[in-house]
C-alpha cells in the first residue's frame, strides 16, 4: 500500500520528502510478485491513516486477485506513467494500466489538476493540459522548453487523473533531479 495524502500541501508545486517515499515504494513494483494500491486520494491531512477502510481493502484485493491469483484481466491499478514525449512548448503523455480509458475527475468538472512541468531551469509550474484519446497533453505559458513532468508531487495533492474503473493514478515524475533526501539515509 503507497502511503496515503497526509499533512498540508502548498498551493505551488515544492520538493515532497512523502512524494519521494512513495516514488521509493513504486521502486520495488520492479521485483517479481510485487503490485501496488495507490491510497494517495483517500488520505487525511491530519491523519496518515485514510479512513475509507474499505476502499483501500478493495484496492488491496484487486492487487490480490492480479499478482497472487495470475487474474492478468484484472485492472488492479489506476493510470501508471509509461512515456513522455515533447514537441516544442507541448508534452505528451502515455499511461500504461489505463483499464477501460482515462478520467479526471472533480467535482467542479473535468479539469486537468496536479501537474506542474518544468523548463531546465527545474522550475515547476501548474500546467494547464486535457485528456486526448489515451494521453494527456500539458502545457504552460510559463514554460517555452517544457523538459519534465511532475504529477500529486507533494504531500497532500489534489489528485484528478484516474481509469474509468475508479483507480486513482499513482504520483509520478519524469526527472531523475535530486530530491530533499537525496544522499540521506
Amino acid at each position: 500500500m503507497q502511503i496515503s495524502g497526509y499533512q498540508p500541501d502548498s498551493n505551488q508545486p515544492v520538493e515532497s520528502t512523502f512524494s519521494e517515499l512513495r516514488e521509493a515504494q513504486q521502486l520495488a513494483l520492479q521485483f517479481p510478485a510485487t503490485g501496488m494500491a495507490t491510497a494517495i486520494d483517500v488520505g487525511d491531512s491530519t491523519d496518515i491513516h485514510p479512513r475509507n477502510k474499505q476502499e483501500v481493502g478493495r484496492r488491496l484485493a484487486l492487487q490480490a486477485r492480479r499478482v497472487a491469483y495470475g487474474e492478468a484481466k484484472t485492472v488492479a491499478s489506476g493510470p501508471e506513467f509509461d512515456k513522455l514525449v515533447i514537441k516544442g512548448n507541448t508534452l505528451r503523455v502515455s499511461f500504461k494500466n489505463q483499464g477501460t480509458g482515462l478520467v479526471l475527475k472533480d467535482a467542479s468538472g473535468p479539469h486537468l489538476k496536479g501537474f506542474a512541468i518544468a523548463g531546465a531551469d527545474r522550475k515547476f509550474v501548474w500546467a494547464q493540459g486535457e485528456v486526448q484519446g489515451n494521453t494527456l497533453v500539458l502545457r504552460s505559458a510559463a514554460v517555452a522548453a517544457p523538459v519534465a513532468v511532475r504529477y500529486a508531487w507533494g504531500n497532500m495533492p489534489f489528485v484528478n487523473l484516474y481509469n474509468q474503473e475508479g483507480l486513482p493514478a499513482p504520483p509520478f515524475r519524469t526527472d531523475a533531479w535530486p530530491g530533499l533526501t537525496t544522499g540521506k539515509k
